[in-house]
């Protein structure tokens, strides 16, 4: 199918009725089946980047929120010019990272595409000195990387002239007085995202900007419907109004799991999404394995943002986080990639995984241990422990075990300082059978 003939088909979807849509249907183990890369990929990488890196204000809301005005930030158009653009270096190092899969602007709220689309003069081919795709050659170097490749695609588009705002205090119109304008509207996003579908078929859209209207104004409904009847592989995420498949929180990791059975945490290393030079609060290696160990625990991923320089150089603050995320994610492997939701707070003083087969517990340390770590509740005996990624086999014992109770007692293992990791220490503990933990109140002896 050519893409004049997937952009017609897209646009019938979108002008139908939402009682004609045909909506994409399959089984809850299809959907598992589908969405199983996600879940055993744990870590991906998000990426900003656009003419906002030129000076690193802050992406699209600059001119929105009024800090400065539209003019002054699209002047920066002329400053974007990618000359030190290596799709192929950037691959390598989310690969390095222990990334399963890598999420892209294609277009962000300003309109400004980095693709060569024709529905729109506003890209980085004819409007920037970079005067090329650069969406194509990425999406290139990361199917040889063997990483899964998402697309981020703003939904709403400041620069549009059909689209109801332009910014925080002004309307251009209101859609129910004039609802053939926003049909245009539709047709344009539509026509943007029929040309992602055929050039770079992604295995996941990363859908954002939905929050002005409801579903049925967006025809969430077709859009999701003609999005998987093209790809029926592919996962969207929750910003498309109650058609997505996992939830996104972010910026701060979840108190208690979302809902969804599938989600991911999207996280900046500073405060910033783009580049921005001014921000230097960045967190640490350590905080960020820490956050990324945190939403494994509790069986989501992780979506850690870099943001590149104009030229296309990553800064040095956030390769040397990539490359630390990629010694540890290496030699812990087996805790992380396929693993699943640990178990529930309370038992064990740090962060817990499970293997699919739920006879390994994967005990996460997040401290220097002053003293042996305990387990309380497990009931299952444990045949073996060991350290990931070192190897180093550990001792361990029950004590508290009563003969009358059926609680168990509380089992101790020590982690010895000459084989802790420098970031999080990972011991590992083979059980005796499916995992089986005591979650009641306890017991005291009564008399005859």
């Amino acid at each position: 199918m050519n893409l004049k003939s997937i952009t017609l088909t897209l646009l019938a979807f979108l002008t139908l009725g939402t009682t004609k849509a045909q909506p994409f249907k399959e089984s809850k183990e299809e959907k598992e089946k589908r969405m199983q890369w996600f879940q055993d990929a744990k870590l991906g990488i998000f990426i900003h980047w656009g003419i906002y890196s030129v000076r690193g204000v802050t992406e699209s809301w600059s001119f929105y929120n009024n800090y400065l005005s539209y003019d002054e930030y699209m002047s920066q158009l002329d400053g974007f010019t990618a000359k030190s653009y290596n799709p192929a270096e950037w691959a390598k190092l989310i690969k390095e990272s222990g990334a399963k899969y890598t999420v892209i602007t294609s277009k962000h709220h300003d309109g400004v595409a980095l693709w060569d689309t024709q529905a729109s003069d506003l890209n980085t081919i004819k409007k920037t000195p970079a005067s090329r795709d650069l969406l194509t050659p990425f999406t290139k170097a990361v199917r040889k990387e063997g990483l899964k490749l998402g697309i981020y695609y703003s939904l709403l588009d400041w620069s549009n002239t059909d689209y109801p705002y332009a910014t925080r205090n002004s309307t251009r119109y209101q859609i129910k007085e004039d609802s053939a304008r926003w049909q245009r509207f539709l047709d344009f996003d539509n026509r943007q995202l029929a040309e992602l579908n055929k050039q770079f078929k992604p295995d996941l859209y990363w859908f954002d900007g939905d929050w002005d209207f409801s579903p049925e104004t967006w025809k969430a409904k077709e859009l999701s419907t003609m999005l998987r009847t093209f790809n029926p592989k592919v996962i969207l995420n929750s910003r498309i109004q109650g058609y997505g498949d996992y939830a996104t929180p972010e910026q701060g990791v979840p108190i208690r799991r979302p809902d969804s059975q599938w989600w991911e945490l999207c996280m900046t290393m500073n405060d910033s999404w783009g580049y921005a030079p001014t921000d230097t609060n960045y967190k640490t290696a350590n905080m960020l394995l820490r956050t990324f160990v945190d939403c494994i625990s509790n069986g989501g991923n992780l979506l850690l943002d870099i943001g590149p320089k104009e030229d296309g150089t990553i800064p040095q603050e956030q390769v040397d986080i990539l490359k630390e995320f990629g010694r540890w994610t290496k030699k812990h492997a087996d805790a992380i990639y396929g693993t699943r939701a640990g178990i529930p707070e309370g038992h064990v003083m740090g962060y817990t995984t499970l293997n699919k087969n739920q006879d390994i517990l994967y005990v996460f340390l997040p401290y220097k241990p002053n003293g042996p770590i305990s387990v309380k509740g497990l009931k299952n005996k444990v045949n073996r422990a060991w350290v990931v990624g070192n190897g180093a086999l550990l001792e361990t014992k029950v004590v508290g075990k009563a003969y009358w109770s059926s609680v168990p007692g509380i089992l101790y293992f020590d982690v010895p300082e000459s084989v802790q990791d420098s970031q999080i220490t990972v011991v590992a503990l083979l059980l005796e059978g499916k995992i089986d933990l005591y979650r009641e109140a306890g017991q005291v002896i009564t008399s005859n």
